[in-house]
Parts: structure tokens; sequence; C-alpha cells
């Protein structure tokens, strides 16, 4: 055989190798196929570089000589010393930057308050559209963080809160609150007061009709839920401003009242 034929041969013997160990490895129950899962994957790497690799008449022939080449490479493999764990939490490291970046930006993002035909006319697309996907992560953030706070029929609303404007911005939580609570107008379930709080926050020109507001709901949880979410939220809002005052105040020194100078009674 010349050296093509050698090396398809030796490629056809370890993807029928290879066959042999799958069909071995999922007649064993989940543990040992959990045990043997990192092997199935680098042997499946070695089948597929072979399709590539062009081994010398001499190197082809030898592993063909044995009767598992595959499993010979991969026990090989196995004592090589490399960098895979390096790169593996290079990978971590910079997804995390990377995700840590987006967050950045996303709480970062301008609430943009204009329609989507103003945003057109004015050049302005590209801010309409990164704050309405703001909008709707901060939507789905308030669904996830009231559903992982609620437990026992009671809700954890300052974990709750607290959870979502650590990543998204005051204003856009009042106006997904205030969008979700103006379409709910006629709810029973959401108080006279999360109402009027709610005509008080200023929405786009086309709020009634667009459907990227329509889209922007908090509807993946009971209406009850979300009215006691806003309550605590306009609480939260409210409390850094009294806060501030308050430690203001504690870091003024007390005024000093005048000294009274007492009367020197003559000595005697």
């Amino acid at each position: 055989m010349n050296t093509n034929d050698l090396n398809t041969a030796l490629y056809e013997k370890m993807a029928a190798e290879q066959d042999k160990y799958r069909d071995w490895l999922k007649s064993q129950p989940p543990a040992e196929v959990l045990n043997h899962a990192y092997e199935y994957t680098v042997r499946e790497d070695i089948v597929m570089a072979m399709e590539e690799l062009e081994l010398t008449d001499a190197q082809a022939q030898a592993l063909l000589d044995s009767p598992t080449p595959l499993a010979d490479v991969y026990h090989y493999f196995e004592k090589v010393e490399t960098d895979h764990m390096d790169v593996v939490r290079d990978c971590i490291e910079i997804r995390a930057d990377d995700m840590c970046r987006d967050l950045d930006e996303q709480y970062c993002a301008p609430l943009y308050l204009h329609s989507a035909a103003y945003a057109f006319q004015h050049g302005e697309m590209a801010q309409y559209n990164r704050s309405y996907q703001a909008n709707l992560d901060c939507k789905e953030a308030i669904e996830h963080a009231i559903s992982a706070h609620y437990a026992d029929n009671r809700l954890d609303t300052e974990f709750a809160v607290k959870t979502v404007l650590e990543k998204f911005r005051a204003e856009r939580v009042q106006f997904i609150l205030a969008n979700t609570i103006q379409h709910k107008d006629s709810d029973g379930r959401i108080s006279r007061d999360n109402k009027a709080w709610a005509k008080t926050i200023p929405m786009p020109e086309d709020s009634g009709t667009s459907h990227h507001c329509a889209y922007l709901v908090v509807d993946g949880v009971n209406p009850g839920l979300t009215d006691l979410f806003t309550r605590q939220a306009r609480k939260t809002l409210q409390e850094p401003e009294k806060g501030s005052v308050l430690q203001k105040l504690k870091q003024e020194p007390p005024a000093r009242k005048p000294a009274v100078l007492k009367k020197r009674e003559p000595e005697r």
C-alpha cells in the first residue's frame, strides 16, 4: 500500500475501534459513562485528527500493527503534560471579564424615552436598540428575582429588589415597573398607590400603542407579587436620600455653644 492507503487504513481502523468503544459505553450505567466521558471525548478528537494527518509509511504501519492503535495513542496522551488546564482557566477569566463588561455597558446604557419612529428619523436607532435590550433584560431580571425569592407564600422583597438594582439603574427599574402597572391599570391586584405612582414616571410618546412597551410588561409572575416588589422598590429608592441627609448630619461636627464665663468670687 502507498502512503495514502496506509493512512486511510489506519483512520478506518481507529474509527472502527471508536465505534466499538462507543457501543460498549452505551451499555454501561450512567455513573460509568460519566467516568469515561473525558476518555471518549479525547478519543473522538484523535480520530478526527487522523482524517487530515499524514503519517509516514513507517509511522502508519507501526500503528496499524497494533491491535488497538486508538487506545495506544490515548494512553500516551494521558502521560503527556499539556497546557489544557491553563487554557481552561484563561477561558474562564476571559469569559468572566466579557460578562462583567457586558453588565457594565448594560448598567450604563441610558434610558431612551423617544419612540422608534423618532429614533429612526433622528439617526438614533443604535441608542434606541441598546436601551430596549437593557429594558428587556431588566424586565426578565425582575421576573427572575421575584420567582427566586418567593417561597412559602412569602416574597423576600428587600433581597429581590436589591438583586435587580445591583444590575440596573434606578430609572430603568422604575420605568419597567411603571410601564407594567400602566398596562395593568384595570388589575385589582395592583394597589391604587402604585397606580398613582406609575403615572408620575415618564414614558415614551407612543407607550400606549408601542409593541415594544407591551413586550416590557412583567408578566411572568403574579401581579400581586409585582405590586409588592414595586412597593419595596419605591421604598428602597427613597431611602438613600434620607440616609444621605442623616449621614451628612453625622459627619458635621456638632455646633458648639458659646462659652459662659462664670463670675469669679473674690478671695477671702
